[in-house]
């Protein structure tokens, strides 16, 4: 054991000195490395940052929330079946806390109505286009994970006698009020006056796609009175215990079911959502990247390994002599063949290395370029690169280390 430990430490001094008498050949050979793990490392950053970035943006719908909604959020082939279906009322909403208030040991808690569109929100000369205009109860507080960094929510009195007041999303405020409080200014929507008396947190990005502050909220029978003319209302419903999701989503098609009238064979005419519908869209798409980054990532680390195949052959042909002479001396194949899967696995590491500092940068670029993406550069693909790398070396330095541990020593200090 500690002549096998010998030999490897000499193993990686003579890698070493290799690497440093030819650099240009060294660097250049372990160019495909780099490209692979740079591959390699981006791919994967993109992967957490989508991941991360979406379980972010999805904490404003809810991991414990229902939708009771006219369609369903997923893409669907026959939307035709949909588009003609009975719209949801808010006064479900009552209806399905009326049911959970009779149902013993129920999964549902409560059920909050919603109305929404677009519009325009202006204060003096400052106006915001494509604001999120949400209708809904004073129960929304309860469901939401929204918090108001200023001021309050609007409170059940406020709420079933239509207040025309609103809570402000960060964006809104800091577009019409460029850092002043805005509570008590009374904002325009549509032409309509609407007091604030809160101003939410930032929420931040959807996926870098879309503003989750660009949004208004303002009491149900106050959006009926103004808005409700071209909008569409869904019905929330949080769930006690979102372990039990399942049972809760059966319970709450039981209960649309008596709603709706449906007879037993009759199929349901209202679509129940949740977070899941995202994430299974979302499965599909870093699936996609998954596979054409990974057969990138093999094309170009396939490539490298074959460079590094051939230098480590060149190699063994320009030191034919030397390692006649080192096995004329005594040196076992299992050492000669230790020497060149170390040269080869040194070069691929150093890639690696190199590979890693590249990869860094440019995610440091892309997250000063891009600040709403997340950029995730942990410490797993460090490791997984590394990885990488070194069975890389392994791989490609195999053929030419045992074709030089099978030299004949007398053959090998007779070549020129």
């Amino acid at each position: 054991m500690k002549r096998f430990f010998y030999e490897l430490s000499e193993s990686w001094k003579i890698a070493a000195a290799q690497m440093a008498a030819n650099k240009t050949r060294s660097m250049l050979t372990a160019l495909g490395v780099i490209i692979g793990i740079v591959a390699v490392t981006l791919m994967g950053t993109a992967i957490n940052g989508i991941s991360t970035g979406f379980d972010k943006s999805m904490s404003f719908i809810g991991d414990d929330v229902l939708y009771v909604s006219q369609r369903p959020w997923t893409r669907v082939d026959d939307w035709w079946n949909y588009r003609d279906r009975k719209k949801i009322l808010t006064e479900y909403a009552d209806k399905i806390n009326h049911g959970i208030a009779m149902t013993p040991d129920s999964n549902l808690m409560i059920a909050v109505p919603t109305m929404s569109l677009v519009r325009s929100v202006k204060f003096g000369e400052n106006n915001v286009d494509n604001v999120y205009i949400l209708g809904t109860t004073a129960d929304y507080a309860v469901i939401s994970t929204l918090e108001c960094a200023e001021g309050r929510f609007f409170n059940e009195i406020e709420s079933r006698g239509g207040a025309e007041d609103c809570i402000v999303g960060f964006d809104v405020a800091d577009a019409l009020f460029a850092g002043r409080s805005a509570l008590d200014k009374r904002v325009l929507i549509n032409g309509h006056a609407f007091k604030v008396i809160g101003t939410l947190a930032r929420q931040g990005t959807f996926l870098g796609l879309f503003s989750l502050d660009s949004i208004v909220i303002i009491p149900l029978p106050a959006f009926k009175k103004y808005f409700s003319a071209k909008s569409e209302a869904d019905v929330r419903i949080k769930v006690r215990d979102k372990t039990h999701m399942a049972d809760a989503r059966d319970e709450l098609t039981g209960i649309m079911r008596r709603l709706r009238s449906l007879a037993p064979e009759k199929k349901e005419d209202f679509s129940i959502n949740e977070q899941q519908a995202f994430k299974s869209t979302l499965d599909a798409v870093k699936t996609t990247i998954a596979v054409a980054g990974l057969f990138i990532t093999g094309l170009s680390l396939f490539v490298g390994a074959i460079g590094i195949m051939n230098i480590t052959f060149v190699s063994v042909k320009e030191r034919t002599k030397e390692i006649g002479t080192r096995k004329a001396l005594g040196a076992r194949r299992r050492t000669i063949l230790l020497q060149f899967l170390i040269e080869s696995t040194a070069l691929c590491l150093v890639g690696g290395l190199i590979g890693l500092t590249v990869a860094y940068l440019m995610c440091f670029g892309m997250a000063k370029a891009f600040p709403s993406f997340p950029i995730s550069f942990s410490v797993g693909l460090v490791v997984a690169s590394m990885i990488v790398s070194v069975f890389t070396g392994l791989a490609s330095g195999i053929a030419p280390a045992w074709t030089a541990s099978r030299l004949d020593p007398a053959t090998a200090l007779r070549y020129e």
